[in-house]
């Protein structure tokens, strides 16, 4: 199967052209960049839009805007190609990534996204629980690193590609596809917008 494969929920944007578990092309960059990333990986592939069987996005949690416009795209998409379409957890993309690692997100706000006995989670990124020894992966756990090594867990070098939820993990755990307004968002929180019209 044929499946393309995009997270837009973090500042770093992945995109992935996955056949049957083979990663064909793959690309991290901006948000904004999506569907061009989708046409250059299709193009070095030899391939058309038309060839895509299944859709997977990822469906945070992360930025408000960012997860609007990736399941709104995804949408689209999943529509005009006539294909199906599965959300897959940006948390579990990045713990697929790193196996035992703990994923971590920048919530902003001094707030993380993270696992907590298998659920998403936000918290205050003060009560993120450390566990020594453990490694944690992820924006959040790199912007949060002296808290995480202070109670003893471990983080990678900023630039390491473990901190980036890379769509061919979104592929890979894709399970359940159906009707593209099937997959949904995971908002932890209200938008910020909404926050600030309340009285």
């Amino acid at each position: 199967m044929l499946t393309l494969a995009f997270d837009t929920a973090t500042d770093v944007a992945t995109v992935a052209l996955v056949r049957d578990g083979d990663v064909l092309g793959e690309r991290a960059s901006r948000a904004v960049r999506v569907l061009e990333d989708v046409e250059e990986i299709l193009d070095q592939a030899g391939l058309r839009s038309a060839d895509v069987e299944g859709l997977v996005v990822g469906t945070g949690p992360g930025s408000y805007t960012g997860l609007r416009m990736g399941l709104i795209t995804a949408r689209t998409l999943a529509f005009s190609l006539g294909v199906q379409l599965a959300g897959v957890s940006t948390l579990d993309a990045l713990a697929a990534g790193a196996p035992g690692a703990v994923p971590v997100i920048d919530g902003k706000r001094r707030e993380v996204f993270t696992l907590l006995h298998g659920e998403p989670r936000c918290l205050a990124a003060a009560d993120l629980p450390v566990e020594a020894g453990r490694a944690y992966v992820g924006d959040g756990a790199v912007r949060h690193r002296a808290q995480i090594e202070a109670a003893g867990g471990t983080v990678a070098a900023d630039d390491a590609g473990e901190h980036v939820p890379w769509a061919r993990h979104h592929a890979g755990l894709a399970r359940e596809f159906g009707p593209a307004e099937a997959a949904e968002p995971i908002y932890l929180r209200a938008p910020d917008a909404e926050r600030a019209a309340r009285p």
